[in-house]
């Protein structure tokens, strides 16, 4: 199968949903975000499920979710627990190019304003620089390419995306 799928991974806050429609349009794709086919599915926010539901669970359906996504031509924002999900980032590997949108600490904590209702999977008393700490290293592990996103808006990185795409993997979509 050929790789038509780009998939966005990064802290919450990175700005990868933003990007993501942004960068859709600008390459006539289409776009998906699966922190809202969670929430459409299981008819709650995501910090109502995991406080509801637990962590554990939360990540059930989040894995869930990617495995049972089927698509082609396809920008797809994830949510930033989906380093968790192994088998499913696996999977959406196989049709596409992971992104990572690489935010610093500081950043990204002047854009998360309010970290109680955004739907964060972490540990109780975990704190977000732990958070951060601890995913960092997975992102770029699991990541294709990594674009670093400090001092651009949302309008620059999907440019420098759209940059690296052609000089990194030519074949993605046609020029």
């Amino acid at each position: 199968m050929k790789k038509t799928n780009l998939i966005l991974i990064g802290m919450p806050g990175a700005g990868k949903s933003t990007v993501g429609v942004i960068l859709a349009k600008r390459i006539g794709y289409h776009f998906i975000d699966t922190d809202l086919i969670i929430q459409a599915q299981q008819k709650s926010r995501l910090q109502q499920i995991i406080d509801q539901r637990g962590l554990s669970e939360f990540r059930q359906i989040e894995e869930k979710t990617l495995l049972e996504l089927q698509t082609q031509h396809t920008v797809i924002a994830t949510g930033g627990s989906v380093i968790y999900c192994k088998k499913g980032l696996h999977q959406l590997a196989e049709s596409g190019y992971r992104i990572y949108l690489q935010v610093s600490l500081d950043s990204l904590q002047q854009r998360i304003a309010d970290m109680g209702q955004r739907g964060l999977v972490m540990e109780r008393g975990q704190s977000f620089s732990q958070l951060y700490r601890e995913r960092t290293p997975l992102y770029v592990q699991e990541a294709d390419l990594t674009i670093n996103c400090e001092k651009l808006n949302a309008e620059q990185i999907a440019i420098r995306i759209e940059e690296e795409l052609t000089h990194h993997f030519p074949d993605i979509y046609p020029t």
